[in-house]
């Protein structure tokens, strides 16, 4: 891999034509690369793996700026390896990657010029906005979202950013009525999230959260394990269920890595925040 890595950046290095040549050839490969990533189950092998595939996408988005597949892979890419090898450990640098990951994603929605025009504006017009987006847009829509939340959970004590977290939940509900089975039924995995983090008085809601979580379980059939680790962290917690919290981590660690196999990574990645968790429990009830 260090190999190949060094050798599309001595291309990179080229004259700006075959760049971008190499660059849109390189598109197809990209996408395999982070298939395949999905199905490690070695942590340690997929997050040295992911930083260096990060770093590389980067290159050749600066290389081909308006490349939405690049910029969909990156914003992918900073969003799932900061939830899995970031977050926990450290918040601060997390919070940046996420906001990395929003921008990408946002160049890719602003080449909608009513996105463009209502991103900063009122909701009413925001949610106006979305839906001159298409099926094909979806992606793009769902990714930048996850980022942009993600961004805001670590952002609490920044005004500015709060504000905008109406908008993120405007975008997952675009999702579930779009397509409510994307990414195996993560708009919902997110709202869930959304609802049962926050205190009532800043928006939270106990129920809503409830009723998104089992929606995303009936949607994954409890193989995508992630959903029961943030079902744990933030409602179970919220509501000061810890035979709640104990039963959903159960499952996470009773189940097989292999559950669903084009998931493999994520998996793994859930059993070790549920093991985290598990540590966390004196301090969280």
């Amino acid at each position: 891999m260090r190999t190949f890595i060094l050798i599309i950046f001595s291309v990179l290095t080229t004259g700006c034509s075959v760049q971008q040549i190499v660059v849109k050839s390189m598109g197809g490969i990209m996408d395999n690369a982070f298939e395949v990533l999905n199905e490690e189950q070695d942590l340690n092998l997929a997050e040295k793996s992911i930083a260096s595939n990060l770093k590389l996408l980067e290159a050749m988005v600066k290389t081909d700026p308006e490349n939405k597949r690049l910029l969909l892979l990156t914003s992918m890419g900073y969003s799932s390896y900061t939830l899995g090898f970031v977050e926990d450990e450290n918040p601060e640098t997390a919070r940046l990657f996420y906001k990395r990951a929003k921008d990408y994603g946002i160049r890719i929605l602003n080449s909608n010029k009513n996105f463009a025009n209502a991103k900063n504006g009122n909701l009413e017009n925001f949610t106006t906005s979305l839906l001159s987006f298409s099926k094909d847009d979806l992606p793009a829509v769902f990714w930048t979202a996850v980022s942009w939340g993600s961004y805001i959970s670590l952002s609490l004590t920044d005004p500015d950013a709060l504000a905008d977290l109406p908008k993120v939940e405007a975008m997952m509900k675009y999702i579930t009525e779009k397509d409510p089975n994307y990414f195996y039924g993560g708009a919902y995995f997110f709202l869930g999230t959304l609802y049962g983090s926050r205190p009532k008085i800043l928006g939270g809601n106990s129920e809503e959260s409830k009723k998104n979580f089992e929606k995303c379980l009936s949607i994954n059939n409890g193989k995508f394990l992630m959903t029961y680790v943030y079902y744990a962290r933030t409602y179970a917690v919220q509501m000061q269920d810890q035979e709640l919290f104990n039963e959903l981590l159960d499952k996470v660690e009773q189940a097989s890595i292999d559950i669903l196999p084009e998931a493999r990574l994520s998996n793994a990645i859930a059993k070790k925040k549920a093991a985290h968790l598990r540590n966390l429990i004196n301090e969280l009830f």
